[in-house]
This record gives structure tokens, sequence and C-alpha cells, in this order.
């Protein structure tokens, strides 16, 4: 698959972060501060894109019956969190990244959209490594449901568990966490 230019992926972006519905004020600040990195110089599309970050995506999976949400702990970070990375040159849109990483992670390459919008969004910091400096994530959200509950790890994935609705806050513990949390919990009132 040929490289995507980062402005063919700019616009559509723009589109979902200005239709997205922020659950409160701190994600409306994560959303502004989106909406400022896609009119920065360079790709901030690119992993290599540091000042101040670069997008990521990621998708909260739905088990098939709606019940539980699929985990992963991750090995470098020791956390529980939802499937998802950086995107590549080849990813059309953040949502083909998040399906890829989703994929490649967990195994699971069947998923639908519950929505074809963003379902929330967050920016955490990054500390620096051997080759890169401290920077942040800018991570687009989605959220999927799964046609199967069967996974299949990959060596970034220490552990992958589906997790009833009411034993999340057991394994994300991270205030922006338990903001999904709330947002994932919701979901089963409807």
């Amino acid at each position: 698959m040929s490289e995507l230019a980062p402005r063919t992926r700019t616009a559509p972006l723009r589109v979902l972060l200005q239709e997205h519905a922020p659950a409160c004020d701190v994600e409306t600040a994560y959303r502004d501060r989106m909406l400022t990195l896609l009119d920065s110089a360079g790709d901030p599309f690119s992993r290599d894109h540091f000042e101040p970050g670069h997008f990521t995506a990621s998708g909260f999976i739905l088990s098939p019956d709606g019940g539980s949400v699929l985990l992963i702990l991750h090995r470098k970070l020791d956390r529980w969190l939802q499937p998802g990375g950086h995107v590549d040159p080849e990813d059309a849109d953040l949502f083909a990244a998040a399906c890829r990483e989703i994929h490649e992670e967990v195994g699971i390459g069947e998923v639908e959209a519950v929505d074809q919008g963003v379902f929330d969004l967050d920016i955490h910091p990054i500390p620096a490594r051997k080759t890169e400096p401290a920077h942040e994530h800018f991570d687009v959200r989605f959220l999927l449901r799964a046609q199967s509950i069967q996974i299949t790890r990959n060596d970034e994935t220490h552990d992958a568990a589906w997790t009833r609705f009411d034993d999340l806050a057991d394994r994300m513990i991270d205030p922006d966490e338990q903001r999904v949390i709330r947002k994932l919990q919701a979901l089963v009132v409807r």
C-alpha cells in the first residue's frame, strides 16, 4: 500500500473532531488541542512528530453481546488499556489505524463501528526513551463491536481479557480512564 499524504487525513479528522460532543471540560480541552495539532507544521500523524506529539488511534471493543469490553495488558506499560497505537503511513484514516492495531494486538479482524463518530478523546504524556524525546499521544478513540470473542495476543500484549462493565474500575485506574468507564457504563443503561 502506498504512503498517504498527511493532509488527506486532516480534513476528515477535523470533521470528526468538530462533530464530537465532549463529555466534560477535560475532553473539550483535548478536542481543542487536537484541532490545533491538525494545523501544526509537519505531519501530526507521524510517530516522529514530537512537538508537542502526534495522533494515535485506539478502540474500545464491545463483546458481541455488548456486556464486556476487551482490554489488553500492555507489555511495556504494564497497564490495562484498550488496543490501539500509532498511525502507519498507509492507514487511510484514524479509524483504519485503530482497526489495524486491534487486528495486530488481539487478532480481531471483524469489527463494526457502534456509531460513525469518535467515542472519546485523550491526550497523555509519553516519557523520553532511547530514540525519542518526551512527547504526547493525541489519542482518538472509537467504539466498536467484535463479531467474535476469540482473541490472539501479539508480543506487545502481555495479556488480553474481556472485562465486564462492573469490573472495569479494577483494571482502569487513571482519572481519564475513570471518565471513559462512566461513558462505557452509560451504554449499559441505554
